[in-house]
């Protein structure tokens, strides 16, 4: 079984290894679903976490729908993400109608080789998702992140399995959506998934005294807490992972 985390800094890169992770999923403002790193953020967690790091490559909050000149940044940040080590790039891009945007993609992903491609979530939000998932397959990505096209992989959970026996391993599928040890178990069994991905996160209050606290410049989270990866959670996911399988094959 292999643990994804999600991860937008240092500190959470290296409470993410230190708990079992084999790979992260490196963002920034995880507060807008994630947008690409940094240089300096890419650059640390390569030299301090030591498990395989995929950025995120989105250029934006918002839509997956890309203009030429947004487009052209992704390529310059893949172009980035290699520069800089990273193992594989998470990419996703959708046409104006919400489907998946084949051509786009197969541009941006032969820009990313030698190096992985996973389409993110933007998957669930696409019109009829047996089509979108061969049409996934098509850009020629390795692997899929989805919750079954439902708010969290465990409401997901029977359209995840369909996925799952569609992709027919020409795709990696991996779960995602609101899993945590104890829900887990029930997904990796219910669907046959061998990939999972959380982020096993939680909101710590700040230590810092803040002269005006009437003032907020972060508007969804504010000022006086920030997201971080709690390790003993992770540990706790990895030993869930390391016991559990499917009890029956994916036919």
């Amino acid at each position: 079984m292999v643990l994804e985390v999600c991860v937008e800094s240092v500190d959470a890169a290296q409470a993410a290894a230190a708990g079992g992770a084999d790979r992260l999923e490196l963002c920034s403002a995880l507060s807008e679903g994630g947008i690409t790193p940094s240089v300096g953020l890419l650059r640390a967690v390569r030299r301090s976490a030591g498990v395989k790091m995929f950025p995120i490559i989105r250029p934006r909050g918002g839509d997956f729908t890309y203009s030429e000149a947004e487009q052209a940044l992704m390529l310059e940040d893949i172009a980035m993400a290699r520069a800089e080590g990273a193992d594989g790039v998470v990419l996703g891009v959708l046409t104006a109608d919400g489907h998946v945007d084949v051509a786009a993609m197969r541009t941006l992903i032969a820009a990313a080789r030698p190096m992985e491609v996973t389409f993110h979530r933007a998957f669930d939000v696409a019109v009829h998702l047996e089509q979108a998932l061969e049409d996934v397959i098509a850009t020629g990505a390795e692997r899929l992140l989805t919750s079954g096209g439902a708010a969290d992989a465990c409401q997901g959970a029977a359209r995840l399995a369909q996925l799952q026996r569609q992709a027919a391993g020409r795709i990696v599928i991996m779960a995602g959506g609101g899993l945590r040890a104890h829900n887990v178990r029930a997904q990796v069994q219910a669907t046959g998934v061998r990939e999972v991905h959380a982020s096993l996160s939680q909101w710590e209050a700040s230590s810092a005294t803040l002269g005006n606290p009437a003032v907020q410049i972060s508007a969804r989270a504010g000022d006086h807490v920030r997201r971080v990866v709690d390790v003993q959670a992770v540990r706790a996911f990895r030993a869930i992972l390391d016991e559990s399988g499917p009890e029956t094959p994916v036919r």
